[in-house]
């Protein structure tokens, strides 16, 4: 048999179909478009999952579960996402828009705690007792896992170590408070970072790279920038390294995990990002006298959250 597997960005919609030993056959996406009904984003997931599915030379036969993936807060029981900030759902029936069109048992599960387990179960936190996937992307996704399961709060709705407060009354985060960690250390953080420093100095290396228009940056332009020995383009990657820091330094003292695996865009970057994150982290990390948390790149990249949300929807 085989496992749909989807991840429901806020820039983008990843699907893939995962075979019985967990590994992807087949994936593809398509833009989100955030901003629309419901019902659309859900037609869409669904239409790239049935392409997919025609694509590898398979019928709805083969097709065993859909897992689901999801930022905000999921009812499993009910299959909806009861609250999403980055998306705007409120008390969307998610399960019963996909089997419109998948007349198939569906899973849902919150996004980053779909790549959590998927890094638990094939990716870098295989084998550890505790570990913690962050992804950077639109927003900034936690997952925990604990002894082998998935910690979510008392009605699934906790797990959102964005929406930690690293800076009283600081930037407003699209949760509605100020100061969150996602509002620091985000991709969407990051590309704001980036364009008002690239504002403040039109003729710079950051203005050239993106040929005189602000609107082409992106989370990658900085650290280009910096590559290239420009000085504001690294203060604002040290800036960034800083606050990424603080927030996964609160991780460490709170949890003591094995592993901390960052996914998503940012991490792309590698070790030129994580170097001076985890001299930052060491720092600030309370008892010294234990082993530091490593913080490693999510081995299965932005497939860990296909491959995790196919892998939950396989238990059913």
């Amino acid at each position: 048999m085989y496992y749909i597997g989807i991840d429901l960005g806020g820039t983008n919609i990843a699907a893939g179909i995962v075979d019985e030993g967990g590994k992807i056959i087949k994936k593809g996406s398509v833009p989100t478009g955030a901003h629309r009904h419901y019902t659309e984003i859900m037609k869409d997931m669904a239409e790239l999952s049935l392409n997919l599915v025609k694509e590898c030379g398979l019928t709805l036969d083969d097709i065993h579960s859909v897992g689901i993936g999801s930022p905000g807060a999921p009812d499993n029981e009910k299959g909806m996402i009861l609250y999403s900030n980055n998306i705007a759902f409120l008390n969307v029936p998610m399960r019963e828009e996909i089997q419109k069109y998948i007349p198939k048992p569906v899973n849902i599960e919150n996004d980053a705690n779909c790549a959590a387990y998927g890094e638990y179960i094939a990716g870098g936190a295989k084998g550890t007792k505790i570990s913690v996937t962050i992804t950077l992307g639109t927003g900034i996704g936690g997952g925990i896992i604990i002894d082998g399961k998935i910690f979510t709060g008392a009605h699934h709705a906790g797990a959102e170590l964005g929406h930690m407060v690293i800076c009283v009354d600081g930037e407003q985060c699209t949760c509605g408070r100020r100061g969150c960690w996602e509002a620091y250390a985000s991709a969407t953080a990051l590309i704001r970072m980036t364009r008002e420093a690239a504002a403040r100095d039109i003729n710079g290396t950051i203005m050239k790279l993106v040929n005189g228009d602000i609107s082409k940056i992106d989370a990658k332009t900085a650290f280009d920038a910096k590559r290239m020995g420009d000085s504001t383009g690294a203060a604002i990657v040290d800036r960034y390294v800083k606050y990424l820091a603080e927030g996964l330094a609160n991780i460490c003292n709170i949890f003591e995990p094995e592993v901390i695996c960052i996914g998503g865009g940012v991490s792309k970057e590698g070790e030129y990002l994580l170097e001076p994150v985890r001299k930052l982290v060491y720092e600030k990390f309370y008892c010294k006298q234990v082993p530091m948390p490593k913080i490693i790149p999510a081995v299965l990249g932005n497939d860990a959250g296909i491959i995790g949300a196919a892998l939950l929807a396989k238990q059913l």
